[in-house]
């Protein structure tokens, strides 16, 4: 068995990987910018709309923490076309537009220059001064030549139209830029500081165009990053701010910046809770009851349980619940039982022994226990029913029962132990469980357990939140087929693990 165990242990390790690898890349496929959603959202100044320096600085500062400025994984493919340290553009738009050029023009040299070229023509748009503008552009009797509505909106269209060079690679789109531009630029003298850095950037263009070597792209490179990587980072950390996933840090949350494993292990009791009360009523009720149906086979009592339970099994949890909360805690029927929460905040005190907590809080675990289990009767009774039925016709009961032993001990002393294989299989899947929780049945009782906040933050696109509960799913699931595999060579000693 030690053996055995060993080697399931080592499993682990490649299949802990794959599975944090799976979470890392939905981690980084996921439509929303981590930096956009920390931090607050850009100043808007003048008619440029451009970001403020504390704010440029706030995002520099987050993408470090975040790890966002390392590239993705310890190496990548591409070609000799390929800049090695295009990872360091922030903006997504214009990494993926530099990628592009590159790859058809062959030469990052020269695509680099016009790209930045395009972003200095960009930022000149901030030394524009509305107001000097507007003064400067008078005639003789000092009536304007331009509203100021007009010069912003030549200027915001200037900006626009250079941002949209930015994003793409298209010759036919860039062409149309550079004659519309052109025009622009020809028809309004104030624009004079930024027609003469977007005259360079069109030399620059078209130098990139005259020494396109486009063939470069077809030739693979393999680029080395070593471990300075975001997935390094994201198992590992940095030794210094962040621990990393193997040593349970999964980072931040998007919505309120509080580390994701103080949220979870804040909420994970109970969800645990819930989930080990509801299996551990479901088998004193099911097991039980599998076990009579199998004794009495095809009687009236196997046939009226066995509509009963397949009834319970039929209805949805959420009509269940909801159907206990219209009736149960509802002041115009029954007001028995709290509608929502674990716990009174205005009676409970923290200071409690663990029995005056559980005493307050039963009032609101009753419903959702309900809720939680009674589906469990059919599926479990039906399958400890089976077991049973198929072990009583076994050679070694017969032969029990030929030497005279009781039914019960018969039933409880053999019968039993060689039934429980099944059940064991779905008692396993409670770590899993544990974590994830019922998403429907804490919404609808409000309990601000793991499902309540996957289903939160599923709503607010917190992905740091739903990779770290998909990685631990994932890390529990293979405890529990462990446990499993244990529990088999406990219960049945013909079962042996070499």
């Amino acid at each position: 068995m030690l053996k055995y165990l060993a080697k399931r242990i080592l499993i682990f390790i490649p299949t802990l990987l794959a599975i944090s690898l799976l979470a890392f890349i939905i981690s980084i496929s996921a439509p929303a910018d981590p930096v956009e959603k920390l931090s607050s959202s850009a100043d808007k100044e003048g008619a440029a709309n451009q970001q403020s320096n504390a704010t440029k600085k706030t995002k520099q500062e987050l993408r470090k923490k975040l790890g966002l400025d390392l590239p993705v994984f310890y190496f990548s493919f591409g070609s000799i076309s390929d800049c090695d340290t295009l990872y360091r553009v922030a903006d997504k738009d214009h990494s993926a537009c530099l990628a592009e050029l590159s790859n058809y023009y062959g030469n990052w040299e020269d695509v680099s220059s016009y790209f930045h070229q395009l972003n200095v023509a960009q930022l000149s748009h901030s030394k524009l001064i509305l107001d000097d503008i507007f003064e400067m552009n008078k005639d003789a009797e000092g009536r304007p030549n331009y509203s100021k509505n007009e010069i912003n909106d030549v200027i915001t269209e200037s900006n626009f139209e250079i941002n949209s060079m930015l994003e793409t690679a298209n010759p036919n789109v860039i062409a149309s830029k550079f004659s519309s531009l052109d025009t622009l630029y020809s028809n309004y003298a104030f624009l004079s500081p930024i027609k003469k850095e977007f005259e360079q950037s069109k030399l620059l263009y078209n130098d990139m165009l005259s020494k396109q070597s486009s063939w470069k792209s077809y030739i693979p490179k393999i680029i080395w990053y070593g471990s300075k990587n975001q997935y390094h980072f994201w198992l590992f950390g940095d030794g210094e701010q962040r621990k990393g996933v193997v040593r349970g840090d999964f980072g931040f949350s998007y919505i309120d910046s509080q580390p994701i494993n103080t949220k979870i292990w804040s909420k994970v009791w109970i969800s645990f809770s819930f989930s080990l009360l509801s299996v551990l009523f479901a088998y004193l009720v099911s097991i039980p009851l599998g076990i009579y149906s199998a004794y009495k086979k095809d009687t009236k009592f196997d046939r009226i349980t066995s509509i009963v339970v397949f009834v319970l099994y039929s209805m949805p949890s959420f009509f269940i619940g909801v159907l206990l909360l219209y009736t149960f805690a509802n002041p115009d029927t029954l007001r028995w039982f709290p509608v929502s929460g674990i716990q009174d905040p205005t009676l409970y005190d923290p200071s409690w022994s663990f029995f005056e907590k559980a005493a307050h809080r039963a009032p609101y675990f009753i419903l959702p226990l309900i809720t939680y289990t009674y589906s469990s009767f059919a599926f479990l009774s039906r399958i400890m029913r089976v077991g049973v039925i198929d072990v009583f016709g076994q050679d070694y009961i017969r032969t029990a029962r030929a030497k005279g032993l009781g039914e019960g001990k018969v039933v409880m002393k053999h019968a039993l132990r060689n039934s429980l294989l099944p059940i064991i299989t779905v008692f396993a899947n409670i770590f899993p469980l544990a974590i994830g929780g019922s998403v429907i049945i804490e919404t609808i009782f409000t309990i601000p357990g793991m499902g309540f906040e996957i289903y939160s933050s599923i709503l607010n696109s917190d992905y740091p939140m739903i990779v770290a509960v998909f990685t631990i799913i994932g890390f529990l699931t293979m405890i529990g087929y462990l446990v499993a595999d244990i529990l088999y060579a406990v219960v049945d000693p013909r079962i042996s693990y070499k």
